[in-house]
């Protein structure tokens, strides 16, 4: 179990999302293209067993998809989730430091296909994939650099 943050990891900065300043935070860094979701588990995500809270990974899974695939499709955009499916294949325990990283299958004018992965120490831990809708307007707020603000 360790409180640190691994090198590289920022703090997210996600203006107008009281739901995720309640439960966060989050952390991300660039791995060339690709963005890496961080998470520590506290106890605060946990359930009566101490591990974390499906609820939490589900919404740790519709954080990753939404924000890995606006940043590496370079939308800007507010996303909508259409579709998020999870599979729970391991553990994350209080303490546990969760990584998660996002592919875009298929990006439409009108939908986008992504899936992601979330590990733990190198294992899979979540298999998710989601259907998004694109807002279709362009905000300062999900830019690339302001998550990283």
């Amino acid at each position: 179990m360790s409180t640190a943050i691994p090198e590289g990891f920022r703090a997210l900065n996600l203006p107008r999302n009281p739901f995720i300043e309640a439960n966060g935070p989050l952390y991300g860094r660039m791995d060339g293209e690709q963005f890496v979701l961080g998470f520590l588990c506290e106890r605060k995500h946990c359930n009566p067993m101490m591990a974390c809270h499906g609820g939490m990974l589900a919404t740790l899974a519709d954080m990753l998809l939404l924000l890995g695939t606006n940043i590496q499709s370079n939308l800007g955009q507010f996303l909508l989730t259409v579709s998020l499916d999870i599979d729970f294949v391991g553990p994350v325990m209080e303490g546990d430091w969760l990584e998660g990283r996002t592919e875009v299958l298929r990006a439409g004018k009108s939908v986008i296909f992504t899936e992601g992965r979330m590990t733990v120490r190198g294992a899979n831990v979540a298999r998710v994939n989601a259907i998004l809708k694109p807002s279709g307007k362009p905000l300062a707020d999900f830019a690339l650099g302001s998550y990283f603000a």
